[in-house]
């Protein structure tokens, strides 16, 4: 955005008449952009311009936010390894009366990000909290990907090692709608052999740089979205996979039998039994059962 464009936006946020947000002591959580600095309510910024303290994962990355529409505010650190007393701290000076907003470098805090400890002692404490919302990750990859929306679950970031990774996926193989996932761009190809090995049989969309000027959503089957990457290199940017829900297929005993066998040559009982439910929608416990007397 230029200078120009940042004087527009400010001087649109100031006429806007959304003032007067923050009546009360407690705690705002407020959405900031994911990518497109003007992604930002009129609403988010008078109450970020209005509260006493701003909670953020790092100063610097959130005091480049205020630089850009003029606000100064008093930052404070709060992220993952904010303690107890930091909570307290928070807790006791709402009750005084001073009023805070939380933010997390980009999107929606609390998706995968810092803040579930302090709501909940806030809850407890009684204090007034509320969210302002706004940009987010996860249902703008959603939107991209033309995978179904009636329902989706987000399973957050998938494990680093690759026991944890099919592990995790195991259990969301049941799911009946579309899954969300945040990953990097370093363990993507090992991610998608994971998801092919596991969920076999399911699109996946890979989704960056949301709001970005290189924004791309690539959607395939795993093993073409490896061989694309293979050949061009991987993805730069935030990466958001959206893996489709499982389609139920009719099948026999021996069809699914043979199926078993067949996943049991390279997986677990528990992983065989999760892909073979992911690609015919049947129960994953009675897959299971079935996987442990053909072991036996």
């Amino acid at each position: 955005m230029s200078e120009k464009d940042n004087q527009s936006a400010m001087r649109g946020w100031r006429l806007g008449g959304y003032q007067n947000q923050v009546r009360q002591a407690g705690l705002y959580i407020v959405a900031t952009p994911i990518g497109n600095l003007g992604d930002i309510s009129i609403r988010a910024l008078d109450t970020l311009a209005a509260v006493d303290v701003i909670l953020c994962e790092d100063t610097r990355v959130s005091g480049k936010l205020m630089a850009h529409y003029g606000i100064d505010a008093k930052l404070e650190a709060y992220h993952d390894h904010s303690d107890a007393a930091k909570r307290a701290s928070i807790a006791r000076r709402i009750a005084e009366g001073l009023t805070f907003a939380l933010i997390s470098d980009a999107g929606m805090p609390m998706i995968s990000d810092p803040g579930y400890k302090l709501i909940c002692d806030l809850n407890v404490a009684g204090a007034y909290v509320t969210s302002i919302s706004g940009a987010n990750a996860p249902l703008s990859a959603l939107q991209l990907s033309g995978m179904p929306s009636d329902a989706f679950s987000f399973v957050g970031f998938l494990p680093s090692k690759q026991g944890a990774r099919k592990a995790h996926l195991s259990a969301w193989a049941d799911a009946k709608g579309s899954l969300i996932a945040f990953e990097s761009a370093g363990r993507l190809k090992a991610s998608l052999a994971d998801i092919d090995a596991v969920l076999g049989g399911r699109k996946v969309a890979v989704v960056r740089e949301i709001s970005k000027k290189f924004e791309e959503m690539r959607s395939a089957l795993p093993q073409d979205l490896i061989a694309h990457y293979a050949a061009e290199g991987a993805p730069k940017g935030e990466i958001v996979l959206v893996i489709e829900p499982p389609v139920a297929q009719e099948v026999n005993h021996a069809d699914v039998e043979a199926m078993l066998k067949e996943a049991l040559q390279d997986l677990g009982t528990k992983e065989a039994a999760a892909q073979v439910a992911a690609k015919t929608g049947m129960k994953r416990k009675a897959l299971y059962d079935l996987a442990i007397k053909i072991t036996k």
